[in-house]
């Protein structure tokens, strides 16, 4: 489990980041996509 979250650092905090930002300034659909569009590409 160690080594898959070094792997995969930074998508897990930026998913975080987004997730406590929908829940603290109310969901944005487009705001959530745009994010998970630019953490894939």
């Amino acid at each position: 489990m160690k080594t898959y979250f070094l792997k995969h650092k930074k998508p897990i905090i930026i998913t975080t980041a987004v997730m406590v930002l929908n829940l603290i300034f109310g969901f944005d659909l487009k705001f959530t996509i745009i994010n998970l569009l630019w953490l894939f590409v």
